[in-house]
């Protein structure tokens, strides 16, 4: 069945939130119900009729032909079907995502993935800060689900990390994976400075180079590791073709030594 397509009539000229217009939420909606979902809280309401050409079809496969930086909140709270969005993004996009798909072909604005629990989220672009981090007042961020995002990424990617793989393909910003509570950090590309300042648990892993060795973390050598083939095999499933780097021998360093210990970083 055809997708339901939202092609971009004009630019907004406020920030809007495309929260609501997730798949579960647009089931069972007619086209003019759909036009009348207002996009904003302001005295004059933005509607989605007024941003967005409607082309009916199946809710659940839902398409975005244009995109804005404006756009806050793509995706977010989404827990089936599929988005695939055309072009940049702002904020949030991806927020407490359930499960489903989310593919958005250009950058994304700080935050995306924030506190993500199910599914998968694609980023063919850059993402801003704290990729897959709580806000202001929350204690963890992403808790399941898979994180592609094919350029770089600001600070903080992974910041207090509970659950879940997140992976970087590009450069990563300064203080990724700090105070990782558990889950999983793949690195591909260029660092700034020492990842996982604080971390507690879980895995930070870097492909093609060495980094600036953390202060608090204690080298362990070199191991064949079985928990890096069984992520290897993860990887490739998802189309990573650097996965198979994990199979060869990779150094294991352990910290943060300055609260418990127990993550630790290979360097493949």
């Amino acid at each position: 069945m055809r997708p339901l397509i939202l092609t971009l009539k004009k630019d907004p000229d406020r920030r809007i939130d495309l929260s609501g217009l997730v798949p579960e939420n647009l089931q069972g909606r007619s086209e003019k119900a759909i036009a009348r979902l207002p996009l904003d809280l302001s005295q004059d309401p933005l509607e989605v009729g007024d941003i967005f050409r409607l082309r009916m079809g199946d809710p659940m496969s839902l398409r975005f032909e244009g995109a804005s930086e404006r756009f806050d909140f793509v995706g977010a709270g989404m827990a089936s079907g599929e988005i695939i969005l055309d072009g940049p993004v702002g904020a949030q996009a991806g927020r407490l995502m359930r499960g489903g798909r989310l593919h958005i072909r250009g950058d994304v604005g700080p935050c995306a993935a924030s506190r993500l629990a199910g599914g998968f989220l694609e980023i063919d672009g850059d993402a801003g800060d704290n990729l897959g981090g709580p806000l202001p007042g929350e204690m963890a961020g992403m808790s399941g689900g898979v994180v592609i995002v094919r350029g770089d990424v600001g600070p903080r990617a992974g910041h207090r990390l509970r659950r879940g793989l997140l992976v970087v393909e590009g450069k990563s910003g300064k203080e990724a994976g700090s105070r990782m509570i558990a889950g999983t950090l793949v690195l591909r590309g260029r660092l700034t400075g020492a990842p996982g300042p604080l971390m507690r648990r879980g895995t930070i892993v870097l492909i093609d180079g060495d980094c600036l060795a953390p202060p608090m973390f204690a080298d362990c050598g070199s191991h064949r590791l079985v928990a890096a083939s069984l992520l290897a095999s993860e990887l490739e499933r998802l189309g990573l073709g650097f996965a198979r780097k994990l199979r060869r021998p990779l150094r294991r360093l352990a910290g943060d030594m300055s609260v418990s210990g127990k993550g630790e970083i290979w360097l493949a």
